[in-house]
């Protein structure tokens, strides 16, 4: 067994003592490795240097973390049935841009509000970043085996913190969807599920997402406020994602953290993730609390650091998780709680286990925005999806191909289609408000607004429409939203 003393939070926090329950895993030397003490340049010359193999990356990657035996099927990438996939996307072209002559007018305002060229884009509309999440959709199949409801918790927190995994070099800007515009995934026969996205609104942007596996089921509606700061571009996700065991009933919720994305006029340009996380289990009262700690050029934690704890309905602490968002969460086992000198816990816990590790880039990956497998997969050119299907966006798919003049061509072409489209619904709105009569509101295809019963806001809900539609390939209810 292992004892962790001091396991209060030393970064500031916006909560009270009476509300703190952060705790900041102090483990011992032994585990803190070299490797960990990391800078962000660092990082860049690592991702940057000559591509390996997979099994030479692999094995890179446990020489600088140690042999985790306890989860080996957890991140190996392992995949059974299923067509074949691509494995690689046109490299990215070596066009550069004046970034000061574009972003200094930027400074202060909604970025998603401001037309930006290709350039500063990764070949992926928003709809397909944001299922990337599902990255690592095993550990929920690993936790809807789980008979006890603080070790699943445990679980579901690495999940949300995989998320972020793949954020740490993509510093390309998505593709805002078009109004109506969709992306379906299915991966019921080789992972396990299967998922549609759509953008349910324009001002604000908004997006829908549902993906249902085998054993579980999830959904969110998205949308965002970015400001440009100058030095820095931050992200602050708006929201509250939803994760369900349709056999026990527990149901999770919890919201994101904020992405900073800094030296965006000079220097390189890095990614961090920072904030707290709460996730609560509405069916039993169990929470799991998450602070991702902010980069700091002074701090001696290593980088990318997240701490938890997981607390049952009478706030007993159950289990503890450590790790980085960049590369692995293990999580232990609480067995005794003491109270220091100092009036601060002290857990002692079974030994560490491994809940999720990165997987190894592929190879080539610095040469194609630094995508992940799953990435790659995302834009693939696929028969019998919807017509509005983000694979079928052309100014995505010529800035793929390397075609970025055109890209930006076709981009304000769609751009101006779509300004006109709201033009008229204003028009028809108008008209009908001068008769007196009421114009029905836009209205999403494959989503409608429902009345959340867990959180009680309203939010954007799966109609369970898509699936059938596209058996029968039936698009009549598609609006015709590309060129």
């Amino acid at each position: 067994m292992e004892s962790y003393p001091d396991m209060s939070s030393e970064s500031d926090s916006e909560m009270s003592p009476n509300e703190a329950r952060v705790y900041t895993t102090k483990t011992s030397p032994k585990r803190v490795a070299a490797s960990h003490r990391r800078t962000a340049s660092q990082d860049k010359l690592r991702a940057l240097g000559k591509s390996a193999s997979l099994d030479s990356a692999s094995q890179q990657h446990g020489q600088q973390h140690g042999s985790d035996s306890s989860l080996s099927t957890i991140g190996g990438g392992t995949r059974q049935g299923g067509r074949k996939r691509r494995n690689k996307i046109p490299e990215k072209p070596n066009i550069s841009l004046n970034l000061w002559s574009f972003m200094k007018n930027a400074i202060g305002k909604e970025l998603s509000k401001i037309p930006m060229p290709v350039n500063f884009n990764e070949p992926l509309s928003m709809l397909q970043r944001i299922m990337e999440e599902m990255e690592y959709s095993e550990i929920l199949d690993q936790a809807a085996r789980c008979q006890d409801s603080a070790e699943q918790m445990a679980w579901v927190a690495a999940f949300t913190v995989s998320a972020y995994a793949t954020t740490l070099f993509r510093v390309g800007k998505p593709f805002n969807p078009l109004l109506g515009e969709t992306f379906e995934f299915d991966r019921m026969d080789d992972l396990g599920w299967r998922g549609i996205s759509e953008q349910v609104s324009h001002h604000p942007p908004a997006l829908a997402m549902h993906i249902e596996g085998k054993d579980w089921m999830t959904w969110q509606e998205f949308t965002m406020t970015t400001k440009f700061r100058g030095r820095y571009l931050q992200i602050v996700p708006m929201g509250i994602a939803h994760l369900v065991f349709p056999k026990t009933g527990h149901h999770y919720t919890w919201r994101k953290v904020v992405t900073t994305v800094n030296n965006v006029i000079v220097g390189n340009l890095w990614v961090d993730n920072h904030g707290e996380m709460e996730i609560t289990n509405h069916h039993n009262g169990d929470k799991c609390h998450l602070k991702y700690s902010a980069y700091s050029y002074f701090s001696r934690d290593e980088p990318r650091k997240v701490t938890g704890v997981v607390t049952d309905k009478e706030g007993a602490a159950k289990w503890v998780l450590t790790g980085t968002w960049d590369q692995k969460m293990e999580a232990a086992q609480i067995v005794h709680k003491e109270e220091s000198n100092k009036g601060k816990p002290v857990f002692e816990t079974g030994p560490h286990r491994t809940m999720w590790k990165v997987r190894p880039p592929p190879p080539g990956a610095e040469k194609m925005y630094f995508f992940s497998q799953l990435a790659i997969e995302m834009n693939e050119a696929e028969d019998g999806v919807a017509p509005t299907d983000s694979r079928l966006r052309p100014d995505q798919r010529c800035m793929e191909d390397g075609r970025w003049d055109e890209a930006n061509r076709v981009k304000v072409r769609l751009e101006e289609k779509q300004r006109e489209a709201r033009k008229l619904r204003e028009a028809q709105a108008e008209k009908a408000k001068a008769e007196g009569r009421e114009l029905a509101q836009y209205k999403p295809t494959w989503f409608r607004k429902e009345r959340c019963s867990v959180m009680g806001g309203v939010m954007h809900r799966y109609n369970k429409l898509y699936w059938d539609c596209k058996a029968r390939q039936d698009w009549s209810s598609c609006p015709d939203i590309y060129l």
